[in-house]
């Protein structure tokens, strides 16, 4: 059964329609990422999918007992305030210290909570709300625009992280972006979103596709073939992926 289904959706605020007709599925364990310019409804479809916008037409149906786990694209806390990793993390309630330390490793910054938050770089900071969205153990986890602000390397590094969580525990995951290459890379299936769905299937496929070149142009192509040889080098070779991910972002 789909962890989510999306069923003809259309969303409308005012006399604006964002969402038109669109139609979707997440399935157990797979990594989809929908991508679209500005204004094409990407976060009006995730908080659908989480229940915070009541479609004007169409419907969502989430999997029984269906466990979230989100991942905002910015979270603004008080610099003056101090507060540790752990107790941020903490404020979820009813959560043991072990819990904790294993959504931070989960998370790939397993030495942190002790930190102030208030100190953390822009990556850290970024990692810490993934293990906050791990911390309930979910089905799917959502990421809405998670690395903006990051340099390319770092936004590769997170969505290494990502694939290492799903292989991991298992989830699913669904995030929005517009990074194209880099975050094309670490999904099994890519959904062109301008408003309604413009084209779907591998992030192959779909690079080469006229209606994703007629929104972002044809440049990604080569920068995907460069990241998956990298990609797969790695792989064969036993190389630090950080470090190969890297390469291909630059």
């Amino acid at each position: 059964m789909s962890l989510v289904q999306v069923e003809n959706l259309s969303v409308r605020y005012g006399a604006k329609t964002v969402l038109s007709h669109v139609s979707l599925k997440v399935e157990p364990g797979e990594i989809v990422t929908i991508l679209g310019p500005n204004g094409s409804g990407k976060t009006s479809l995730l908080r659908s999918i989480i229940g915070a916008v009541k479609p004007s037409q169409g419907r969502v149906t989430r999997g029984t007992d269906l466990r979230l786990g989100y991942v905002p694209q910015r979270l603004h806390i008080d610099p003056t305030l101090p507060m540790t990793v752990a107790r941020f993390l903490a404020l979820t309630g009813g959560v043991s210290t072990d819990h904790l330390g294993e959504a931070l490793t989960q998370a790939g910054v397993p030495d942190l909570s002790g930190a102030q938050m208030s100190q953390l770089s822009g990556g850290q900071f970024q990692r810490v709300l993934l293990a906050r969205a791990l911390i309930g153990r979910p089905d799917l986890l959502l990421l809405d625009e998670a690395t903006q602000g990051l340099d390319q390397p770092g936004s590769a590094a997170f969505y290494r992280q990502i694939e290492t969580v799903r292989r991991d525990t298992g989830c699913a995951v669904l995030m929005i972006s517009h990074e194209l290459h880099v975050v094309m890379s670490a999904s099994d299936r890519v959904i062109c979103l301008n408003g309604h769905v413009c084209c779907e299937g591998t992030p192959e496929v779909v690079a080469s596709a006229p209606e994703y070149r007629a929104l972002f142009g044809s440049g990604t192509m080569g920068a995907l073939a460069l990241y998956r040889h990298d990609h797969d080098h790695a792989h064969d070779h036993g190389h630090d992926h950080h470090q190969d991910h890297t390469k291909a972002a630059e």
